[in-house]
C-alpha cells in the first residue's frame, strides 16, 4: 500500500510544503512570508498558527484531502545533539523545539506543525536528521582549547540522504561503507562517514573548515581576537563578517555561484583566484576526513547546489580524485530526503529513534 506523506521545511521567511506519495511528489509549494507578517511576532514559536493556517489553505486550494495522508514529517529543529535517524516527535521533543534548548531558529517549527496537523487526523509524526546530529567520536571533539570543543553542526538531512542513496544504487548497506561526504551550498560541510556514523564533520556553521558563499569557515584566531578587541566592531557585527558576510560575500561581493562564474567568464582575475582558493580548501577538507577514515574511502559523494558547477567538481576532482572515486548528486532534495526517511520507518527498513 502506498503511502501519503505531507513534508513541511520552514524557513526563516518561507514554509515549503510537499506532498508525496512513497517518493513520487504530488506537487510542492514555497509560502512566501514578508518581513512585515514574521515581524509582528514575538518570537519563533509565536508563529505556528499563522504558518499552519497557511499550509491549511493551500492544501484546500489544491482540493487535497488532509485525512487521505499516512504520515506528516517535520525538518527537525535545533535540539539537543542526538544520532542520525528518524524521530518520532514525542512530547520530551516538542517541548524542547518549543523553547529551543540550542536556539531559536525557524527549522524548530517543523516538527511542532507537523505533530499538530498529524494529531488532528490521527496518523505520526516525524522529523529527521536535524543539523544538531551528533555522532562524533570522542577524539574529534578535541580543538586545543578545553572550553571551546568541536561540535557537530553540519547538513545532516543531505549529507545522509545522498550516503544512504549512494549504497541503496550501489545494493549496500550505508553502515557497511566508509564514505568522505561534501555539502557545498551557502555553507559548506565535510563529513566522514563510517559505517553508517558521522565521526567528524566540519562545522558548516561558524568557524570550520572551508570558506563557503556566505561563511568564512576556519579563520586565524590571532587575528580574529583582535579584531574583536579593537573597538572597530560590535559583537554582532564580528559575527556577521564570519556568518552571512563571510567567505565569497567578502570577496568579491556575491554568495551565488552563478554570479561568480559569469565574472570569471569576463576576465575577473579576482573572482578566478577566490573560486580556485574555494576548491583547495574544499579539497583540503576531503584529505582531512579521508584521514580520518584511515585512508579507506570506498567514495567520495559531492552534492549541494554548487555541485551543479562543473568547473567547480572538476577543480576538485583533479585535487582528490587519488584517494578514492567521485559521485555526483548535485543540489539539495529535502522535501524529498524528509519523505524517505519516514518511509523507512514505515516500510520497516529503520526503527523510529525516541528523543
Amino acid at each position: 500500500m502506498s503511502v501519503k506523506s505531507l513534508i513541511i521545511n520552514p524557513g526563516s521567511t518561507s514554509t515549503k510544503i510537499g506532498v508525496f506519495e512513497d517518493e513520487t511528489l504530488l506537487f510542492e509549494e514555497t509560502l512566501r512570508h514578508s518581513t512585515e507578517e514574521i515581524a509582528s511576532y514575538a518570537s519563533i514559536v509565536d508563529q505556528k498558527d499563522f504558518r499552519k493556517q497557511i499550509i491549511l489553505d493551500l492544501l484546500k486550494e489544491k482540493d487535497f484531502d488532509i485525512k487521505s495522508l499516512q504520515v506528516v514529517v517535520g525538518r527537525g529543529g535545533m535540539l539537543k545533539p542526538i544520532p542520525g535517524g528518524t524521530y518520532a516527535v514525542s512530547d520530551a521533543l516538542l517541548e524542547d523545539l518549543k523553547i529551543g534548548v540550542q536556539g531559536q531558529h525557524a527549522s524548530n517549527l517543523g516538527g511542532i506543525l507537523a505533530r499538530e496537523i498529524a494529531d488532528s487526523i490521527g496518523v505520526p509524526s516525524y522529523i529527521v536528521d536535524p543539523v544538531v546530529v551528533d555522532e562524533l567520536m570522542p577524539i574529534s571533539r578535541y580543538s586545543g582549547v578545553p572550553e571551546l570543543p568541536r561540535t557537530s553542526v553540519f547538513h545532516a538531512l543531505n549529507q545522509k540522504a545522498v550516503a544512504k542513496r549512494y549504497a541503496k544504487e550501489q545494493d549496500k548497506a550505508y553502515d557497511s561503507l566508509n564514505l568522505v561526504v561534501v555539502h557545498m551550498g551557502g555553507g559548506v560541510s565535510v563529513g566522514a562517514h563510517e559505517k553508517g556514523k558521522v565521526i567528524d564533520v566540519f562545522n558548516a556553521l561558524d568557524g570550520d573548515g572551508a570558506f563557503s558563499p556566505e561563511r568564512a569557515g576556519a579563520v586565524p584566531t590571532g587575528a580574529l581576537i583582535k579584531m574583536c578587541f579593537s573597538g572597530k566592531y560590535s559583537e554582532k557585527e564580528v559575527y556577521k563578517k564570519v556568518v552571512g558576510n563571510g567567505g565569497f560575500n567578502a570577496y568579491v561581493g556575491t554568495n551565488d555561484m552563478r554570479d561568480v562564474e559569469k565574472m570569471v567568464q569576463d576576465g575577473d582575475a579576482k573572482a578566478a583566484e577566490v573560486r580556485e582558493a574555494f576548491i583547495m580548501q574544499v579539497a583540503k577538507n576531503i584529505g582531512s576526513m579521508s584521514c580520518v577514515l584511515k585512508g579507506k574511502v570506498d567514495q567520495i559523494i559531492i552534492t549541494g547546489g554548487i555541485a551543479y558547477d562543473k568547473v567547480v567538481v572538476a577543480g576538485l576532482t583533479e585535487r582528490v580524485g587519488f584517494i578514492a572515486p567521485i559521485t555526483v548528486y548535485p543540489g539539495e532534495d529535502e522535501l524529498l530526503a524528509l519523505a524517505q526517511g519516514a518511509l523507512r520507518v514505515l516500510n520497516g527498513e529503520e526503527n523510529a529513534l525516541t528523543y
